[in-house]
């Protein structure tokens, strides 16, 4: 682990991002004291949002066609409400 001050951090700021991206974590200091801690992000797969979804119950066929009729209110072409007048 690496510290900056915030002086440092700034000036090298994109040095400081291809650190990170290689694994490095890197705490910024101001007066001396630490503000901001930055690391890589843990990659993801989806596999939490998939096991969120798998538990949750299906949608029934009336709520499916409500949104389905709700939608197509906001999709459908414009009209001029004085063509018939």
């Amino acid at each position: 682990m690496r510290t900056l001050t915030a002086t440092h951090a700034s000036r090298g700021f994109s040095d400081l991002l291809d650190a990170v991206e290689r694994g490095e974590t890197v705490r910024i200091t101001r007066a001396g004291h630490v503000v901001a801690e930055l690391r890589p992000v843990a990659a993801t797969t989806g596999r939490a949002l998939r096991t969120a979804l798998r538990d949750t119950p299906r949608l029934d066929d009336a709520f499916e066609a409500d949104i389905a009729a709700a939608t197509a209110l906001l999709t459908e072409p414009e009209r001029d409400p004085w063509a018939d007048a």
